[in-house]
């Protein structure tokens, strides 16, 4: 096992009527929040009137960013950085899911730096620029990122036709609120898309070439295995409290670097082949993964990293058979779950042709080769988009 530093500082209050406690904790860092939401849900669901009149009990002084995209742009940013600037914000209050959380992280970012966060911290990943952040706080609204608990922001750049992600360990949220009853309004495609999030984030984790990490991969397990228990009972059943709940926590868990301690290598491929898929067609992120994983996993699937198919197949699936056997039939039935919840089974299936592939796969690896359950060059990020049609 690795060395590692445990630091997952964040402060989560989980459960009903939590967001009571939001007021004391905004005071510990001022009294001028900036409020970052989407495009109306909150308002709709009562989650915007209650925070407005707990700010207004306490007497902080708040302004907003509305109407984030789920793909968030780096236009917002720009805008909502100004307003910290501007009016002297002490904490920015993201209230969503992850693109909005995503968001206020890439705020707090620009908001206290004066060159571009785009360029110098996505592009060029000039860490030791950072100097300072506003602090970021969250009220979890989907259960997919894990943004709530991690130091990870990703986001859009329509002029470049790029999506990136950032981690730094002062994005890390300082609170969060985790209501389960905030996602009874979410749909069945989005509760869809935010399983399959959390799965990928954990299976990014899980798979790599080494044979360590039999503690961590072990708690993976544990993780992936309840969200395939409840995920089709929250579609089924949207306001089944208990599957709301394991679902919220499991998103937290699955991404606050935890099972990860330790480990000798992490994948993440599937995540940059899907990041430039979404930064091009603007579709849903966990629909996208969906998609691509299957792809990724026959593409990859070797005598080198067979073990691990072989593990995942057995502890996740209860397969038998032959390594070969366990593996691929552990990759077919990844797929028919996705296609269960409501995926779509190719990239046909939501009218993508393979007409960007080259600067899709291009973007992918502008860096160079990505991953670790097989070193992918721009050729192979191809051939896995010509998988998923």
């Amino acid at each position: 096992m690795k060395n590692f530093v445990y630091n997952i500082p964040t402060k989560i209050f989980f459960g009903k009527g939590q967001v009571e406690k939001i007021g004391p904790e905004i005071l510990k860092y001022g009294k001028k929040v900036l409020l970052v939401y989407g495009k109306g849900s909150i308002k709709s669901n009562g989650i915007y009137d209650k925070v407005i009149e707990i700010l207004k009990a306490h007497e902080i002084e708040y302004f907003e960013v509305a109407g984030v995209d789920p793909n968030p742009r780096t236009e917002t940013v720009y805008y909502g950085a100004d307003l910290c600037k501007k009016h002297g914000i002490d904490l920015i209050l993201a209230m969503g899911g992850g693109s909005t959380i995503d968001c206020s992280k890439a705020i707090a970012l620009q908001s206290k730096y004066d060159g571009d966060f785009w360029q110098d911290f996505y592009i060029d990943r000039k860490y030791k620029l950072i100097k300072d952040v506003t602090p970021v706080a969250s009220i979890l609204t989907l259960a997919a990122t894990g943004s709530e608990m991690n130091g990870s922001a990703v986001i859009s750049n329509l002029a470049t036709n790029m999506k990136m992600g950032f981690t730094h360990d002062r994005l890390k949220p300082v609170f969060s609120v985790e209501d389960p009853e905030y996602t009874y309004s979410v749909s069945k495609y989005q509760t869809c898309a935010g399983a399959i999030d959390i799965m990928s984030h954990l299976f990014e984790q899980y798979f790599s070439v080494e044979k360590d990490g039999f503690l961590q991969n072990r708690v993976i397990e544990g993780l992936l295995k309840t969200i395939i228990h409840y995920a089709p009972i929250a579609i089924e059943n949207p306001r089944d409290y208990e599957a709301r709940a394991n679902i919220m926590w499991t998103s937290s868990l699955a991404l606050n670097d935890l099972v990860d301690y330790g480990k000798e290598s992490t994948d993440w491929a599937t995540h940059q082949i899907e990041h430039q898929l979404s930064a091009v067609y603007d579709i849903t992120h966990g629909i996208g993964l969906g998609i691509i994983t299957p792809a990724w996993m026959k593409y990859v699937l070797s005598d080198e990293n067979i073990h691990r198919f072989v593990d995942y197949g057995k502890n996740i699936w209860n397969l038998s058979g032959s390594d070969r056997e366990i593996a691929e039939k552990s990759i077919k039935k990844t797929q028919e779950f996705f296609i269960s919840l409501g995926c779509p089974a190719n990239l046909r299936e939501i009218n993508i042709d393979d007409s960007n592939f080259e600067l899709m796969a291009s973007n992918a690896t502008f860096r160079g080769r990505i991953g670790s359950m097989k070193k992918l060059s721009k050729e192979d990020v191809i051939e896995i988009y010509k998988l998923a049609l």
